[in-house]
């Protein structure tokens, strides 16, 4: 999230509007590209969300997350001040520095304003102060400036956006509207600079950037998800996601979707796969939560038999808002056997609802 979490924080800064504002994610939405990677002001949640492995030309590792959220507020009359608040923009930016032992993050809130934060198709730009995408398709740079850190990279897709789920949606829950539209660009080749604590590193790697829009209620019989996204080193992908109900088991709607070699997708049902926790995990000691750190994945269609390793345990986005907004994302490493032979990549894991519940973002 994308992670992507700012209910919690809406509550205490606004009165949310009834949803009937708001269209809902019904299927048989038809994309129009380059038009849907940019903004739905008609659906009340979206974001755009980066993240990715890279390495710089010493062997050092790195992971990153950058996530653009909107929400909505309010889609009444407009005044004519530059001040009025129809949408509230949250984003999240990560650094892990995997073979240093050191995770970053910070985060920021904003609303439009005079330029301070929004998404522009014009100028084919999402940015929330000095955080920025530029391109938001088949070509992208990024660009975000923290106190230790900072991050100047140039994105190009190798296979075309990949659409998630049935029928244009992405299901979450029981009922009409209970659903995303989500959009992915599943290998975006990475080039560029990343710098910590005055020194530069120049990198290269892969990214993966999700894109969803919706108008969602929240499903009360969930405690949280875990998501991945794996990109394999025989240049195919995987997205995974798995609802947690309050007693444990899987969602029903839990999905995912798997990327060939020439951008194919096959979609994933919940009983087409396992995910499931291994004995390894990490205790926060900022939330108490306890994240699984190795995890175990399984598609039996496509001869998938993966294990999934954190590469930094302590990868737990902690919010300084005070609102108690936390999550683990970070980067991972797999091992495994694809069709009887070995199989290798990288990719990244979400875990959230372990240190509270929250709204699903998947």
């Amino acid at each position: 999230m994308k992670s992507k979490l700012l209910w919690t924080l809406l509550a205490l800064l606004v009165t949310l509007p009834a949803a009937g504002q708001y269209r809902k994610a019904l299927p048989g939405y038809q994309y129009q590209f380059p038009r849907d990677h940019f903004n739905h002001p008609d659906f009340q949640t979206e974001w755009w969300y980066y993240t990715g492995n890279l390495r710089a030309t010493d062997g050092r590792r790195f992971g990153f997350e950058l996530t653009f959220f909107r929400q909505g507020i309010s889609r009444g009359k407009t005044s004519a001040s530059s001040w009025d608040v129809q949408d509230v923009y949250l984003a999240h930016l990560a650094l892990s520095d995997l073979d240093g032992g050191h995770f970053y993050h910070t985060e920021r809130v904003n609303r439009a304003g005079p330029g301070l934060a929004g998404v522009d198709e014009k100028t084919a730009k999402v940015w929330n102060g000095n955080w920025q995408v530029l391109g938001l398709g088949s070509t992208q740079e990024l660009r975000a400036i923290a106190s230790e850190f900072a991050l100047r990279l140039e994105m190009t897709s190798r296979k075309p956006p990949v659409i998630h789920g049935k029928n244009g949606v992405s299901q979450k829950a029981e009922g009409a509207g209970q659903a995303s539209h989500y959009v992915s660009f599943t290998r975006l080749l990475t080039t560029g600079t990343v710098e910590l604590n005055g020194k530069s590193f120049k990198v290269e790697g892969a990214s993966w950037m999700d894109h969803e829009f919706f108008t969602e209620e929240v499903d009360p019989t969930l405690r949280g998800w875990d998501w991945v996204s794996l990109q394999l080193d025989d240049n195919t992908e995987l997205m995974l996601y798995r609802f947690r109900n309050k007693d444990g088991s899987m969602g029903p709607y839990s999905a995912g979707t798997y990327v060939d070699l020439q951008g194919k997708t096959t979609y994933l049902g919940a009983s087409d796969f396992t995910m499931d926790a291994g004995q390894a995990t990490y205790s926060s000691p900022s939330t108490h939560a306890v994240y699984p750190t190795a995890w175990h994945i399984a598609v039996p269609s496509l001869g998938v038999d993966l294990q999934l390793t954190a590469s930094l345990q302590s990868q737990e986005l902690v919010s300084g808002l005070g609102v108690g907004l936390s999550y683990w994302e970070g980067g991972i490493t797999i091992r495994g056997m694809r069709d009887g032979h070995p199989a290798t990549g990288v990719g990244y894991l979400e875990m959230a609802g372990y240190a509270g519940l929250e709204t699903p973002r998947r």
